[in-house]
């Protein structure tokens, strides 16, 4: 008699990556957004750092250039293209189906999030080899705080988007309640104005937005201008805002269609 071995959750969740990746591949709307939005939106940075003093600030062109880029796929290679993900697959009961199987819930959520996230890291760092080639970006001057500026950023960015997907009825419309979130950090995150380009009182409160830790600790890894109180503060931030993030999805998450 045969006997079926046991399934492990990393196997698990690599089969339903592999089903999600076939899924997104088939999205030319979320491709296009995952992967063409975030090589173009940086330029639109350009005329905001033109009119800075940079090198009073402690930046160059290159490095304003590269954290906005990132900043950009974190946002839209990962969030946005996961919002529209989780809205789909819940309302063509996909999620319904799986929760049916040996799959627990926080495996359904990150293995449909792993090819996006797969997605933003790659090409985060094809964009950072591209502004340090082309840029004179330069290497970083603290490796380890682009490390976790990106580990922070990625995680934030996935689980914000199962926290819109919660509020989004249709694939239609979650791309407008997706807005809130792009818009807040493209302006205040750091990612089009550096945040020590602000005025004080701004600056402490955009501190405190979402993406904030993730692209000030991307930034200081190539300026390597943040003490370590400063980096230490920033993680914490991040962390918090993600522990925020996960106790919203596991309230408010839905897995069947909202009708």
């Amino acid at each position: 008699m045969s006997t079926v071995a046991p399934t492990t959750p990393a196997g698990r969740l690599r089969a339903l990556a592999r089903a999600e990746t076939i899924l997104l591949s088939r999205n030319r709307g979320v491709i296009v957004t995952a992967l063409f939005v975030p090589l173009a939106l940086p330029f639109s940075a350009k005329p905001a750092a033109d009119q800075m003093d940079l090198k009073s600030e402690g930046f160059t062109f290159g490095t304003v250039m590269l954290t906005a880029a990132i900043g950009f796929s974190l946002l839209f290679a990962v969030y946005s293209a996961l919002v529209s993900v989780y809205v789909s697959r819940r309302e063509e009961l996909v999620l319904k189906r799986l929760r049916t199987g040996e799959l627990s819930d926080p495996e359904i959520l990150v293995g449909a999030a792993l090819p996006a996230v797969c997605i933003g890291l790659a090409q985060s760092v094809l964009l950072a080899v591209g502004c340090m080639a082309l840029l004179d970006a330069g290497a970083p001057r603290a490796p380890h705080l682009v490390v976790l500026g990106l580990l922070l950023g990625l995680i934030l960015c996935a689980v914000l988007a199962a926290v819109t997907a919660a509020f989004s009825r249709t694939v239609e419309s979650a791309q407008v309640t997706a807005l809130p979130m792009l818009f807040v950090s493209m302006l205040g995150s750091g990612i089009t104005v550096p945040l020590e380009a602000l005025p004080d009182r701004v600056a402490s409160v955009c501190e405190l937005l979402p993406l904030s830790p993730a692209i000030r600790l991307l930034r200081a890894g190539w300026t390597d201008g943040l003490s370590m109180y400063d980096a230490l503060g920033a993680v914490c931030t991040g962390v918090a805002w993600i522990v925020i993030a996960v106790f919203a999805v596991r309230r408010w998450f839905r897995w069947e269609p909202r009708r």
